[in-house]
């Protein structure tokens, strides 16, 4: 049945597992008050999903495989941003490789939308209105449409999600949904039978030692990693590492590991027992020995001094607008 719902977080980690069709880690990169709307709307076969954050973040990704979706931001008037290693601009479309891992850059406010069929639908509608089907690529691509083609799927996407906030009900009556649902896949089918940008070689070899480090990270994701034995389990030379995550992540990994440790300090602070746990037991656990500067780092990232977040009660972590799960996400999954 045709249903939509839209949610607002201020914590990241909500909003990271709200994410639907993938895995979803998300590290914000600089202070300031953290907050994103995320629409979501399923028809029979198309789900479509639309999301607003008001800082800029690096989010690492693991699509399923049982879905074929595309990415592509949603205002016109922002900033491209960085996906698998390429520049994204407003009008271009990222086309996942079928259960791609991949990490996605934003630098500032970003607004962006997804659609997907299952590969078994967009080989059908491809065969249905291009005469050929389309199969989900093995690698990540990204297309620039005819931009009459890329506005058709952008004004579409937008009314969807309008009429989600607006008049859910109307949005979820049958035919509304199939009439929507023809438009929508009749767009995107448009948009992928334009030719995909090339890709260099050298920054597909790159894209294989960020997968190389993403396995790693995933394998260790209760634990800090360091540099050097990130180079040893991906091959790669801290100059050829450096080179890769700025591609990728648009930052160099000391800065990119230092993130992802103080999300793992955070995460832990959250949710230790302040009776018996410290925040010098949690810092120094996670690789920081300067507790000054731990703090101050801590404070400037997430708006509140590590003690805060030990201290704040469980009914606290999550309030008003924070707690969209009256449906299990996993109906979405």
């Amino acid at each position: 049945m045709p249903s939509s719902r839209v949610f607002s977080f201020t914590d990241p980690h909500r909003y990271q597992a709200s994410v639907r069709g993938a895995e979803v880690q998300l590290f914000v990169t600089t202070k300031g008050e953290f907050c994103a709307e995320l629409t979501q709307i399923n028809l029979h076969k198309v789900w479509m999903q639309r999301a607003c954050e008001t800082l800029p973040r690096v989010m690492h990704s693991a699509v399923s495989k049982k879905r074929a979706p595309v990415v592509f931001l949603s205002h016109a008037n922002q900033a491209a941003m960085q996906h698998s290693g390429m520049e994204v601009p407003p009008g271009a479309i990222v086309v996942d490789g079928l259960g791609a891992v991949h990490h996605h850059r934003s630098w500032g406010p970003c607004h962006w939308g997804s659609m997907s069929l299952t590969p078994e639908d967009l080989a059908e509608a491809g065969r249905v209105i291009n005469g050929r089907e389309l199969a989900v690529p093995s690698v990540t691509h990204l297309i620039r449409p005819a931009p009459s083609v890329m506005q058709r799927l952008l004004s579409l996407h937008e009314s969807a999600a309008r009429l989600a906030k607006t008049a859910p009900d109307r949005l979820a009556h049958t035919e509304v949904a199939r009439s929507f649902e023809q438009a929508m896949i009749h767009a995107m089918v448009r948009c992928l039978a334009d030719r995909p940008v090339d890709r260099r070689a050298a920054t597909r070899q790159h894209g294989v030692i960020i997968e190389r480090l993403a396995n790693l990270v995933q394998v260790n994701h209760d634990r800090p990693l360091y540099l050097a034995e990130i180079c040893a389990a991906t091959g790669a030379s801290e100059s050829t590492l450096r080179r890769c995550c700025q591609e990728h992540l648009g930052m160099g990994p000391v800065r990119y590991l230092w993130l992802r440790r103080m999300s793992l300090a955070r995460t832990a602070l959250l949710q230790a027992d302040p009776t018996t746990a410290t925040v010098t037991g949690i810092a120094t656990g996670h690789g920081f020995w300067e507790l000054g500067r731990f703090s101050v780092g801590y404070r400037a990232l997430f708006g509140e001094t590590p003690s805060a977040s030990l201290r704040r009660p469980p009914d606290g972590r999550c309030t008003g607008a924070n707690r969209p799960f009256d449906l299990p996400v996993t109906d979405f999954a």
